[in-house]
């Protein structure tokens, strides 16, 4: 478990960076600790920092430095920073959670990681990790996922235009369904998305509808 070596860091304590990765699934099979204990510290953790970050860069009010915040420690986000780092290739699961090593999952494991880093190393290792990490996404304006229906619902607000996402089309059992929806402005149909959840979906949706509104 090298990942984290491009970062300068060496956890000493084994044994807390293996409970990190270890999904509940694993730990029911095997009668070991899970990561949701240091998932709940490295939230906090992220929080903290983000928030110092964003107040000390940006000179907007509370509830657009929440947004903003927001947006980069949404379940899109921080999957992502785990797939950059590597961490999704070493989490453990049970044998029934094999086949869905979510982004749910992977998510929970970045911020599981950081507990182990803020334990094992302390708050200004946790913080350097976490900026060197981060900040990339922020200077270049990334715009995930979870982004997309509160910047389309602030653009037609402005426009005092009406927003709707309509169910086109669900496919698939019931374990595994496949949903399509339509984000219709004004009558209009401005994007199509499909996901495995109906959020998923409208998300989709909501990032076509901006790039046509960019035009």
């Amino acid at each position: 478990m090298d990942f984290l070596n491009k970062y300068n860091i060496k956890i000493d304590n084994k044994d807390l960076l293996l409970m990190a990765l270890t999904h509940s699934s694993y730990s029911n099979e095997h009668g070991c600790g899970n990561y949701e204990r240091l998932e709940f510290l490295g939230d906090a953790v992220l929080q903290l920092i983000t928030s110092e970050y964003f107040y000390n860069t940006l000179n907007n009010g509370e509830g657009e430095l929440s947004k903003v915040r927001a947006s980069f420690v949404c379940e899109e986000a921080l999957a992502q920073y785990s797939k950059d780092i590597g961490i999704d290739k070493h989490i453990r699961v049970g044998n029934g959670q094999l086949k869905d090593v979510n982004d749910t999952i992977i998510a929970d494991c970045f911020e599981s990681v950081l507990g182990a880093i803020y334990l094992d190393k302390g708050f200004e290792v946790a913080k350097k990790y976490v900026l060197e990490v981060i900040t990339p996404y922020i200077k270049k304006h990334h715009l995930f996922l979870g982004d997309f229906k509160s910047r389309l619902q602030e653009l037609v607000q402005t426009d005092r235009k009406t927003l709707e996402y309509v169910l086109i089309n669900e496919s698939g059992p019931s374990h595994d369904k496949t949903f399509v929806f339509d984000v219709v402005i004004d009558g209009i149909v401005y994007g199509r998305g499909v996901g495995k959840s109906k959020k998923e979906a409208e998300q989709h949706a909501a990032r076509e509808a901006l790039k046509k509104c960019a035009k």
